[in-house]
This record gives C-alpha cells, structure tokens and sequence, in this order.
C-alpha cells in the first residue's frame, strides 16, 4: 500500500530529443544531453533568411496527486453495502465441514479368500 501511495503522489518529467522527426534519446528526472548537433547562435546581420534547427527538445511532466484523503468522514451507502458484504463474505469464508466425512466408512472390504494373481498366472516350460 505505501508503495502506490509514494507512485500515485511522485511527480517526474521525461525528457525527449528529437533529430529531425527521429526520437533519439529519452531521460528521467534530468536534462538529456543531445546529439551534437546543436546550432550555434547564427549571425543574422545582413540576412533576411534564418536556418531552421534540425533538432528538437519536447518535455512531458508528469502531475502526481497532491493531496490524500487519510480520513473518511462520508461514505455512501453504496460503500457502506461494499463494505459489509466483503466482510461478511471474508469471515464465511474459511468454515468448513467440522469433520472429514467419507463415504466409504459404512462399506467393509471384500474378503480375500485366494490370491487371484497366483491363479491367473501363466507359466511358460
């Protein structure tokens, strides 16, 4: 249970770079070094046309939950029949028959007056 608690409440970025329409390398929780190609700031004196950077950084963040209900105040009925009906089924769950009943108790067992092996036995000479 604390383990969901601390997933549902941690909050992370994902870090993605992209050469082109490629993803080429992804990180968590810290900054992604690139491929290298990187443009250097261009000098726009005496040009009107500026060159397109070939690479791209996007960011996903991630929002965990910021706040726990750690108190039930109101529970609807709804949850309240959830509630007793899990109970109830858990408690009747583990009875069993008090006693191993079997069925073969009343019967007695053949009585064995030969060995019925020894007279089906055939004996090659």
């Amino acid at each position: 249970m604390a383990f969901v608690v601390f997933v549902s409440t941690m909050s992370f970025t994902i870090n993605l770079h992209y050469c082109g329409d490629t993803l080429v390398e992804t990180s968590i929780f810290n900054k992604d070094k690139g491929c290298g190609m990187e443009m250097e700031k261009p000098s726009t004196e005496g040009c009107s046309i500026t060159k397109k950077k070939c690479c791209d950084d996007k960011q996903l963040a991630i929002e965990g939950q910021d706040e726990l209900q750690l108190q039930f105040d109101k529970i609807t009925f709804e949850q309240q029949v959830f509630i007793a009906s899990f109970v109830h089924t858990y408690i009747y769950l583990f009875e069993g028959l008090d006693n191993n009943v079997s069925s073969y108790e009343e019967y007695k067992p053949p009585l064995v007056i030969r060995r019925i092996y020894k007279i089906d036995e055939t004996y090659l000479i």
